[in-house]
């Protein structure tokens, strides 16, 4: 595809919706480019959020992550899985209780929600990105399970890319007690269309105004499969180019990384 090409599939979009993990940073480091191409994106009329799948922390943790990468922005363009589920969870599970399988920060973000927190008298298990993760909640998730409670998984994510590589994430927490009880959770974040109500809802852009960029085929780029949303996917993360034609799901534009859409919308917006 040419830059030409590119751009026609990206011009009429208003609001790019970023992936972190792989797509703007890894780990600890920010990509060179990444202030460039907000700036880029602002510069042009245009806007900009951020929707992390990953579940370990909170918007807070991750606006002060932000700051110390010395980018500043508003918590509303902050967006993030747990409130994708969180939302869904309210509406459809009332003043009932949960067994939280993640971290600290995932626990809280329930009872700022004022959702109960219980343990084996849970009325449903929700699964998360746990790097605080122990065989005995494995085993109480699995036991909750068996007895009959709903699970749910905040995000599918297999891998979260790191600095250092690949660790496991909360879909392969979620293979782990498939495999043990026979039970997949129904799961809220990219590429859910809980997630795209969620994406359109915030930003106010449907159909071809909205982009969603990030590095993975099954979850930043199926978003917005079979829908009018534009999908860009970056080569900066997971997904490397000899991946995209093994996979089903197809993005409509992919760069080398948030540089050369910095590129494009200088050259063309």
């Amino acid at each position: 595809m040419t830059q030409q090409e590119k751009w026609e599939k990206l011009a009429g979009v208003k609001t790019f919706v970023l992936d972190m993990d792989g797509t703007i940073y890894l780990g600890e480091q920010l990509f060179p480019y990444t202030k460039d191409f907000l700036r880029a994106v602002t510069e042009t009329g245009r806007s900009f959020c951020f929707f992390t799948n990953n579940s370990s922390k909170n918007e807070e943790a991750y606006l002060q992550k932000l700051h110390r990468m010395g980018i500043e922005i508003p918590k509303e363009k902050m967006l993030i899985s747990n409130g994708v589920i969180l939302d869904w969870l309210e509406e459809n599970h009332p003043g009932q209780s949960a067994y939280v399988v993640g971290t600290p920060y995932l626990e809280e973000a329930f009872r700022q929600r004022g959702i109960p927190l219980r343990r084996e008298e849970a009325d449903y298990v929700v699964l998360g990105f746990d790097t605080t993760l122990t065989y005995e909640k494995l085993v109480l998730a699995c036991d909750l399970v068996r007895a009959g409670k709903p699970i749910y998984g905040v995000n599918p994510d297999l891998n979260c890319p790191t600095e250092t590589g690949f660790i496991p994430d909360c879909g392969s927490m979620a293979a782990l007690i498939h495999a043990s009880t026979g039970v997949l959770p129904e799961f809220f974040g990219k590429p859910s269309r809980h997630t795209l109500r969620y994406m359109e809802a915030h930003t106010g852009c449907h159909g071809r105004e909205l982009c969603v960029v990030g590095d993975r085929l099954y979850t930043d780029i199926k978003v917005a499969e079979g829908t009018d949303v534009v999908s860009l996917l970056v080569l900066s993360g997971e997904t490397k180019e000899e991946d995209v034609p093994k996979s089903e799901t197809k993005p409509d534009v992919i760069c080398q990384s948030l540089a050369e859409v910095t590129q494009l919308l200088r050259t063309f917006g």
